[in-house]
């Protein structure tokens, strides 16, 4: 690390979880994030700030008026850019030594594979099903750990699937693929701004427990906020056998 950066991540070198081999593994880390939108953007912006080396977000929409509420990445005069591109800039401004590779892409299967491949942390910023599953299918199979959250209305959520982790469950353990579930977006259901910070935060704080090894990861945990009365909920969850995506019949087993 240079002089600048020892000064610049001064704050995470005094903690003895992280240090100076934590911070230099931060600035090492490849990072995947799907999603530049309402948990895209505090999951970009604190992923950057901490140093972390190689952000790619991936996200095929333009800012738009009725995002500025609460996705705090974008600003008034990039109204009509892409996401992407907005993250990008507002990375830059806060952390000019990351490097960020914007994709103004759908997030499909051929291109999740050869994204995830490269990654050291994905995190899911999604909001809808299809895009979950296609990014946990990529994950299960390149053996990467996902961080996956979800906020609407006044209610979210978040947990990590490490594939690495033979107990780990996979997000089709807990939402099987075959299972109908109602799509529920903000264009119509409406939320809370300051409810995708803070499950966006939490996010990106997994994101870096992972790469430094600092603490204990929601890994098997899926923790639930109500916004309403700001209480958070813990449920366990564990790795199902017959899961079409990570049962013993579709992972490999170790030699």
């Amino acid at each position: 690390m240079t002089d600048d950066d020892l000064l610049r991540y001064s704050r995470h070198i005094l903690l003895n979880e992280i240090g100076v081999e934590g911070q230099e593994r931060i600035l090492a880390a490849r990072v995947l994030i799907i999603g530049a939108g309402g948990l895209g953007s505090p999951v970009a912006l604190y992923l950057g700030s901490a140093g972390v080396g190689h952000i790619t977000v991936v996200d095929d929409d333009t800012v738009d008026m009725t995002n500025l509420q609460r996705q705090v990445a974008h600003t008034m005069d990039r109204v009509g850019y892409p996401k992407v591109g907005s993250i990008q800039a507002a990375i830059a401004q806060l952390n000019p030594g990351v490097e960020v590779t914007a994709i103004q892409q759908r997030a499909e299967a051929a291109l999740l594979s050869q994204l995830v491949a490269q990654a050291d942390v994905v995190l899911d910023c999604c909001d809808n099903f299809a895009t979950r599953h296609a990014i946990n299918a990529a994950c299960v199979a390149q053996q990467k750990p996902l961080v996956s959250g979800a906020a609407i209305r006044f209610d979210g959520q978040v947990s990590v699937f490490d594939a690495r982790d033979a107990l780990s469950p996979c997000y089709a353990c807990v939402f099987p693929p075959d299972t109908t579930f109602e799509e529920t977006r903000c264009a119509t259901m409406g939320v809370f701004a300051p409810l995708v910070g803070i499950i966006g935060s939490v996010q990106a704080a997994e994101a870096l427990k992972l790469i430094t090894g600092a603490g204990r990861p929601l890994t098997g945990r899926l923790l639930m906020l109500d916004g309403r009365a700001m209480e958070f909920t813990e449920v366990r969850i564990s790795r199902h056998a017959a899961c079409p995506v990570c049962g013993t019949a579709q992972v490999p087993q170790a030699a």
